[in-house]
């Protein structure tokens, strides 16, 4: 295999291993290197503000980073991304223990929700953005449901205390938008920003 086909085109600012599944299911070669950085809401942002600063955030972090080192990586492009899930203007993002957990699975059960999901670029010509905005419905789910659930694990660490691509479809009734970018990574505008920032594949 040729190093044209194997070298890494971009760093992704994530420890998510469905970011980095997605990015390899449409070849995108790269190296991992997780942001580190509070994602918290700041007071008076709005939940699509909050979306697009932390993943714009996690770029320009790793992209400062690697600028300050010498790394043979350094120049390449970073790709940041967030997702949240929201329902009555409220944000969820992963469930801090099993009682939060059971609770976010409570709320959405027999319920649209949406899910946003943002994706940043940052390179030495500056920071690009896409957001993709997605509605899931849940079926009605019972608590006993709920809490075999949490116990698979599955839960833990997942906006809204589910995963579309694991067991949890399961509870899925129906989805409008991006199947990727409820997962956590939306390959369309991905692949924008990509082409859009001259980066071949």
């Amino acid at each position: 295999m040729s190093t044209r086909v194997t070298a890494p085109v971009l760093i992704l600012a994530s420890a998510s291993p469905r970011r980095s599944q997605l990015l390899q299911q449409i070849g995108v070669s790269h190296r991992v290197m997780p942001a580190d950085i509070e994602e918290r809401r700041g007071p008076g942002e709005s939940i699509e503000q909050c979306v697009q600063r932390l993943s714009c955030g996690k770029a320009l972090h790793i992209h400062r980073r690697l600028a300050l080192g010498d790394a043979p990586d350094a120049s390449l492009p970073v790709l940041g991304a967030d997702t949240v899930v929201v329902i009555d203007d409220d944000m969820l993002g992963k469930p801090l223990d099993r009682a939060d957990g059971l609770k976010m699975l409570q709320r959405l059960s027999a319920r649209s929700h949406q899910v946003l999901s943002g994706v940043a670029l940052a390179s030495a010509t500056g920071v690009h953005y896409r957001l993709s905005r997605s509605e899931v419905r849940m079926r009605a789910l019972s608590a006993q449901e709920c809490a075999h659930y949490w116990a698979s694990g599955e839960p833990s660490g997942k906006a809204g205390a589910y995963a579309i691509q694991g067991s949890g479809a399961i509870f899925v009734e129906s989805l409008t938008g991006s199947y990727s970018g409820v997962m956590g990574l939306p390959l369309f505008e991905t692949a924008q920003l990509l082409h859009e920032a001259g980066i071949r594949w």
